[in-house]
């Protein structure tokens, strides 16, 4: 299976979110829960206010080219040279498979190479150990937890020693 991440587009992003399916493991309020429902109007507004986030920097990740899921780097400082990280699969039908793992992996590099981030952060709900999983596979560092989180950080000191 080939993984690529691809910039974000309308037509990319109409088509991720219609076979779109919200995750319990990702919900800290479980009260707040709900099914998704595809509506193009709610995604063209999504899409709208991502391309205008001087703060983000969103991909689609591509599977044998359809879109299976997003992620990319949110609250980046370019004067500290960090970024936080997120990530969301399309649906259970795409997890388990190794989609993620390479898509944070692209997006390592791009964040260290191409952005010239010294530092990329990553929280996750306690809860939703399948991400702690690929976070600590792909080489992020647990630094501790607080409330509801457990948190990551990847240094490009890291980065460069684990690429040698």
């Amino acid at each position: 299976m080939e993984i690529l991440l691809h910039d974000v587009t309308r037509a990319l992003m109409r088509e991720y979110y219609e076979d779109f399916q919200n995750d319990p493991d990702v919900f800290m309020d479980m009260s707040r829960f709900t099914e998704y429902h595809y509506n193009p109007a709610v995604v063209d507004a999504r899409f709208h206010k991502q391309q205008f986030a001087a703060d983000r920097k969103n991909f689609l990740i591509m599977a044998d080219g359809k879109p299976v899921g997003e992620v990319g780097l949110k609250h980046i400082d370019n004067e500290k040279k960090q970024a936080e990280l997120f990530i969301h699969l399309q649906n259970d039908a795409v997890k388990n498979k190794g989609i993620g793992t390479k898509a944070e992996l692209l997006l390592l590099d791009y964040a260290f190479n191409v952005m010239y981030m010294e530092f990329v952060f990553a929280n996750v709900l306690k809860k939703n150990t399948r991400s702690q999983r690929v976070l600590e596979k792909v080489g992020f560092e647990y630094v501790g937890q607080g409330g509801k989180f457990r948190y990551y950080q990847y240094t490009r000191k890291g980065y460069e020693h684990r690429k040698q």
